[in-house]
């Protein structure tokens, strides 16, 4: 098996999504079912949600179901580790050849909720990571606010904003030469908190 980085063009995304309230069950099922999928590799397990594909379709993927269990209205915590880099899986290649189309569009409204999120990220295989990451840091500012936070980045500013400004972040660090590129991410909508 080759192990090593750099050799594969799938990004993946391992999530989990937690309504604050009695019927998360139902907000859950129903932002997967919502969500058009057709463009990634899917797959449910008792701990996480794993999406793999095209970077483009995995973030769709991933802002359209936080942004369906989002329109609940309900306190929404979602969190999830984008990686792109190493080998990836036959059944997954196959849906690198759709194109860049992305298959989801939240409603406004959705888009413009307001959202806070915490996220680091690790530009893996270059000598200069920090200097990587203080530059995608730099520029996510034109996307939402940014504040430092302990162990991460935090961000506030609207819920469509904030996947444009991770997805456009990950795909630089990609472009800047990270043979293996990790982002964690951790969402937090409707919080009582946020008041």
């Amino acid at each position: 098996m080759n192990t090593s980085c750099a050799n594969s063009p799938i990004t993946t995304a391992s999530f989990s999504l937690h309504p604050m309230c009695d019927h998360f069950i139902d907000i859950i099922k129903g932002a997967l079912q919502e969500t058009d999928t057709s463009n990634v590799w899917m797959k449910t397990d008792d701990v996480t949600t794993t999406a793999r594909g095209k970077m483009v379709h995995v973030f769709d993927v991933t802002k359209a179901i936080c942004g369906h269990a989002a329109s609940s209205n309900q306190h929404i915590a979602f969190q999830a580790t984008y990686s792109i880099g190493c080998p990836g899986s036959k059944d997954v290649e196959d849906m690198m050849v759709n194109d860049h189309t992305k298959a989801n569009e939240l409603p406004e409204d959705i888009q413009k909720t307001y959202a806070a999120a915490k996220f680091s990220l690790y530009p893996l295989g270059t000598g200069h990571y920090m200097d990587v990451i203080g530059k995608q840091i730099e520029e996510i500012k034109q996307f939402v606010t940014v504040r430092s936070a302990y162990t991460a980045t935090k961000l506030e500013g609207q819920l469509g904003d904030i996947f444009q400004g991770l997805e456009k972040c990950f795909q630089a660090t990609v472009d800047a030469g990270s043979e293996h590129t990790v982002m964690t991410v951790t969402l937090s909508i409707h919080s009582p908190s946020h008041q």
